[in-house]
């Protein structure tokens, strides 16, 4: 199994890119959210990889983190989604807009991608959001695939995905948010409220999606 690849970026296509490792070229089919993160041709690039293996056919998938690669492999378990799908969404959504539309029972959302509709996306919600929560919390832990070899430093890691915006101070639509997403994935309402009233206490500018991540991490089983 190849999982991460580290070399050069020969060429970027419409769906896929070329990098060289070694004098050994790599043909990596990325989404439309990796694509326009990736820099130019002769520039270093890493990417953690995916291979599809099939009867005819070997392909290998790029991700930027750990957690749009579980993803993928979470969104290719839910019949009627394969490999152009789930990257349709990913890029479409992101790995935290997928996490968000999961946790909320968001199925119109993963209907915005290329090529999944309705009826697809509504099965991705219901397969999915008892299965998605340890996705869900190493969301913002997991490294990105530097480079360099080495997981960048936080403010780094940030950087190559995308600009960092100042998220927005924690109010009750968030918390309120929070509260439905874990409900939807199955958690009491009694722990759900001390959850998310403990991860609000302890990041009070965390978003809907931060409040998640940590309330997740929180109700996880110990040991």
């Amino acid at each position: 199994m190849i999982g991460r690849i580290a070399g050069r970026l020969e060429y970027k296509a419409a769906d896929h890119v070329l990098i060289d490792v070694r004098g050994v070229g790599y043909v990596v089919f990325v989404s439309d959210r990796v694509m326009a993160s990736l820099p130019g041709a002769g520039e270093a690039v890493a990417l953690y990889t995916d291979l599809l293996v099939r009867e005819d056919l070997l392909q290998l998938f790029g991700f930027t983190t750990l957690v749009e690669k579980e993803w993928h492999r979470l969104l290719m378990s839910v019949q009627g989604i394969g490999a152009k799908a789930s990257m349709a969404i990913l890029g479409a959504l992101g790995a935290d807009g997928v996490s968000r539309a999961i946790a909320l029972g968001d199925w119109a959302a993963v209907a915005t991608a290329k090529g999944v509709g309705p009826k697809t996306a509504k099965k991705a919600i219901l397969e999915l959001k008892d299965k998605a929560h340890s996705v869900m919390a190493m969301a913002g832990a997991a490294p990105a695939a530097t480079a360099g070899g080495a997981p960048a430093a936080d403010a780094d890691a940030d950087a190559v995905l995308e600009p960092v915006d100042a998220a927005p101070p924690v109010d009750a639509a968030a918390q309120s948010e929070a509260l439905s997403a874990l409900g939807n994935l199955g958690y009491g309402p009694s722990d759900a409220a001390q959850a998310v009233a403990q991860a609000a206490g302890e990041a009070p500018d965390a978003d809907t999606a931060g409040l998640i991540r940590a309330a997740l991490k929180l109700l996880a089983p110990k040991g």
